[in-house]
């Protein structure tokens, strides 16, 4: 079993709880009044923990334990992702949410944040298992998600078909078909076009905004993508076209290095083809540890939290990082990426285009009439590089790093929300 809620509340300071409490520390010098507030923003409202029994094929029983966090719903129903993977645990799940709240707040989305998870490894389980899994958590957590309370969405390990079998569970549970109790769902289940490569799109959108500001060019800039899923490869798609090289490309396959640049449509289509990037044609494969050594302008850690430590920020030449992930760059990291002037865009705003786009779904499915794919990219577009400029602005105000900016800008939301609503009762 997990660790008890109370025992993170003094967690280490680079766990994903950990590191999420030190961001909040660093802001409340720029909270004013509603400082008083702050400790609002270091403990989840809600956390669910809940056994997932199913009978395998084989007909065994197996016991899953599955998670669901609302930490802030002030702005809003929660909103935030399910992963399953084997090494989820509470208090990963706890900083997520956190962070999706931080992130609807600094795009100002009418949610707050919400987290789940199942510590499964769903490839060891046939499609017939993962239906069953997705299912009963999907029925033990309806106690406190709804489309008007709590919408979650696609992230680690989980899809389109997973949030259709959520959609399906929780509709036959209440009685009535109910879209829009999550979102990235198949087209044709109520989904939003432009869902898929939304949050890659947003990370471009950022960087470029970011570079422009920097008078760093991205035509022949160097850019190297940890992780290689819907956020990665969109991401390092859309650089490349924008005249940039995508020299260095992780996965969970392995590492990649091509000082040309590599094909972009190739090695995403082999990536697709082949469940990862091992065997491509391009490149010289290389030790994993050595992807943090390559000669790059542009980093993007797209992977898992915790990636870019303190170690690593010593040792990379980029000279923007764009947070394509959930936490990937510890405190430590931070300080000294910022002691080099290394410009990182933190995920909060950098990977905000998935939530966005979300959003925009949720809407549709509200009143049943949906945008075309060119809309949803402009408007999409619009939304980050408004929220970017306001952000960028809060940093220069202040002089402080752009993470801050951005939780000064979110906080202040958050927190005036809660004020103004008040304690009840």
């Amino acid at each position: 079993m997990s660790p008890s809620f109370l025992s993170y509340v003094h967690p280490s300071p680079t766990s994903p709880w950990g590191t999420y409490l030190s961001q909040v520390d660093r802001v409340e010098p720029y909270l004013g009044k509603l400082a008083r507030w702050s400790e609002t923003l270091k403990r989840p409202k809600r956390a669910l923990i809940v056994d997932v029994p199913i009978e395998l094929d084989n007909g065994t029983i197996a016991h899953y334990e599955g998670y669901r966090v609302q930490h802030n719903l002030s702005r809003g129903p929660g909103k935030g992702g399910v992963r399953f993977h084997p090494d989820v645990t509470l208090e990963e799940v706890m900083a997520l949410s956190a962070w999706m709240t931080v992130k609807c707040a600094a795009v100002n989305l009418p949610y707050g944040g919400a987290k789940g998870g199942i510590r499964v490894d769903p490839k060891v389980l046939s499609r017939n298992e993962l239906e069953k899994v997705t299912r009963r958590y999907t029925s033990e957590i309806g106690l406190i998600i709804g489309p008007h309370s709590d919408i979650p969405a696609p992230d680690v390990n989980t899809n389109g078909q997973i949030m259709a079998w959520m959609m399906d569970t929780y509709s036959m549970n209440t009685g009535s078909t109910a879209t829009g109790v999550v979102t990235g769902k198949p087209i044709h289940l109520g989904g939003s076009l432009g869902r898929v490569k939304a949050t890659g799109r947003g990370v471009f959108v950022t960087g470029r905004e970011a570079a422009r500001r920097m008078g760093l060019s991205l035509d022949g800039a160097r850019v190297a993508v940890q992780g290689f899923g819907n956020v990665g490869s969109v991401a390092a798609e859309l650089f490349a076209e924008a005249g940039a090289k995508v020299v260095a490309v992780q996965d969970h396959t392995g590492t990649l290095v091509h000082e040309g640049g590599f094909d972009m449509p190739a090695l995403m289509a082999f990536s697709q083809a082949n469940g990862g990037i091992a065997g491509f044609k391009e490149g010289e494969k290389v030790d994993n540890e050595a992807f943090w050594d390559v000669k790059t302008e542009i980093l993007i850690p797209a992977a898992l939290e915790g990636q870019l430590t303190a170690e690593r920020a010593r040792r990379t030449t980029a000279k923007l990082v764009l947070e394509g992930a959930n936490g990937p760059t510890v405190p430590e990291a931070d300080d000294i990426l910022a002691s080099r002037g290394i410009l990182v865009v933190p995920d909060v705003i950098c990977n905000a285009g998935g939530v966005t786009v979300s959003y925009f779904e949720w809407v549709q499915d509200f009143s049943s009439f949906f945008w075309t794919e060119d809309e949803i990219n402009q408007r999409l577009d619009r939304i980050m590089v408004g929220a970017f400029d306001h952000i960028w602005a809060k940093g220069e105000e202040h002089k402080i790093a752009l993470r801050t900016a951005t939780y000064a800008v979110a906080c202040e939301r958050i927190l005036i929300a809660r004020e103004e609503r008040g304690l009840y009762p």
